[in-house]
Order: C-alpha cells, then structure tokens, then sequence
C-alpha cells in the first residue's frame, strides 16, 4: 500500500529517548485512510510515543517509513511538521492541554483561529457557531462562556474533545480519551467522534486501555503484538 493511500505507514520504525533504550520497533502498521481503529496495550508499553511519532511531535531513532496522509514527516522541516499538525490533525491529549487563561468557547475555536486551511473547511459557517454545536452535543452547552478552571475533569475532557474536532481535521488522534466519562456520556461521546469523522472522511486512531469500546472500532490492534522491542 502506498502512502497516498495510508493515513497512517510506518515501516521499520525504531525510537529510543536519548541515549535509553529501545522503546518501540514497529516492522510494519499501516491505516488505511478512513478507518477507525483502536489500538489497546497496558500502561508503560509506548501507545502514547507512538501517537507522538504518528503527530509529528517526536521524530523515530530510525526509519524505512514515517507517513502520515501521504507526507513522509522525517523530511519534513520542524516548522511544516507544526503546521502540518495544525492543519491537518485534531489531537485529543491525555492531559486535555487546555488553556487556562481562555474560556470554554475560545478554547474550542483555537485551532480554526490559528490556522487558516483549517477555518477554510467550515465553509463560511463562523468558528463560534461550530463550536456552540459540538459542545452542545457533548452536553456542555450551558458552560461556553466558562472558565475551564472552573470545569470538572470531565467536562474538561469533552471541551478537549471539541477542540479537537473543530474544523474536520483529516487524522484524528485520540489518547484515552474517555477515561474521565461515565458510561452514558461515554456513548454519547464515541457516536459523536465516529460522526464527525463520517462526515469529514476522517481516520481516526483511538487508543486506550478499555478494552470493551474495541469492539465497535473497524479495527483492533494491539501494541505489544506491533512492537517488536526485545524480538530476536
């Protein structure tokens, strides 16, 4: 399969932090573009490196592949990377990443405000109006004009999620991103996701340790099957 029509190849791909050892060596993962895909394995086994190599954030140790919706990211200079994250992907962090300084509303807008290609795919419909729509889907409707400070963890991570989503970004990448919902607003919060990304064309990659949400994803795969790491 070639990277025009992967969002996601990775080929032979080694990476170890600084002089430590080796963390991940992935022989081969390809995602096909528009795929829904859940990528499980225990804590400490390298999911969230992964996600950062895929993101353009950290760069492998060594690498036959890196290609993400057909760039090659190791070319890429640090700056294309960083608008190439911007533009072309929506990240859902762990940690949220939200800031604390901006409201609910502005945290959510941020990315269409920062980058133009991605203001450009709401076609005309104000960045606001599109919020206001995602975060009343997600229930937090009544909190726009909130301080995120003032927000539980929960609603923390659903104005993550918006933020996201806004502006139909081509990968969606998805880092645990339930672990703070409970079970109804987790279902609510997975139709949204596989909506959004119905209606952009979007590929989404979504990890976590709940092994129970797999079932509904296109594919499963599991990381310690993919890494080779200490495989004679």
């Amino acid at each position: 399969m070639t990277g025009t029509s992967a969002a996601i190849e990775l080929r032979n791909l080694r990476f170890s932090y600084r002089t430590g050892p080796e963390v991940l060596h992935i022989p081969e993962l390809v995602v096909p573009a528009g795929r829904k895909v859940f990528l499980h394995g225990p804590s400490g086994s390298g999911k969230t490196t992964l996600l950062g190599i895929v993101a353009g954030v950290l760069l492998p140790t060594a690498s036959d592949a890196t290609r993400v919706l057909g760039r090659d990211l190791v070319a890429m200079s640090p700056g294309a990377r960083d608008a190439f994250r911007g533009e072309q992907l929506g990240y859902l962090f762990q940690l949220f990443n939200l800031l604390p300084w901006l409201s609910v509303l502005d945290n959510v807008t941020l990315p269409v405000d920062l980058h133009p290609a991605r203001r450009a795919r709401l076609a005309g419909v104000p960045p606001a109006t599109v919020a206001r729509e995602l975060l009343e889907r997600l229930d937090l409707g009544d909190f726009i004009h909130t301080p995120v400070t003032d927000l539980s963890v929960g609603q923390q991570q659903r104005v993550a999620a918006a933020r996201a989503l806004i502006g139909r970004p081509a990968l969606l990448i998805a880092d645990e991103p339930t672990s703070a919902l409970d079970a109804d607003r987790r279902a609510t919060f997975i139709e949204l996701l596989f909506a959004e990304c119905e209606a952009a064309g979007a590929t989404l990659l979504f990890v976590s340790h709940d092994l129970s949400l797999g079932r509904v994803f296109d594919e499963r795969l599991s990381l310690p099957e993919l890494n080779a790491v200490g495989v004679a």
